[in-house]
């Protein structure tokens, strides 16, 4: 089964890590939406993750040609608070904890 993921940074609150899990999931629509059309139409199953280091993990995963998208929140001095990664990313995720 094909999984979208977004990736949280784990020191937000809960509301803040829902709310940017929203804005990268739209970025990842907007940036890659032929992905997006097939993992939609094929699952629709989405897994949000967190990570303390978003930004190494975002470089990390585009360095091994993984798709993703980006969301900085102006609200935080324009840090990168979310990233939403292609199903691909599967493997390179899989020791990553459940956002809570």
């Amino acid at each position: 089964m094909q999984r979208l993921y977004i990736i949280v940074d784990r020191t937000l609150s809960a509301g803040l890590k829902m709310a940017q899990a929203c804005h990268a999931l739209r970025a990842f629509v907007g940036e890659h939406p032929m992905i997006d059309q097939t993992w939609h139409s094929e699952s629709n199953n989405l897994v949000v993750l967190q990570v303390e280091d978003v930004p190494t993990l975002a470089e990390r995963l585009e360095s091994m040609g993984i798709k993703i998208a980006r969301f900085t929140e102006p609200d935080l001095d324009g840090a990168l608070t979310a990233i939403a990664a292609e199903p691909a990313a599967a493997r390179h995720l899989s020791t990553l904890a459940l956002a809570s």
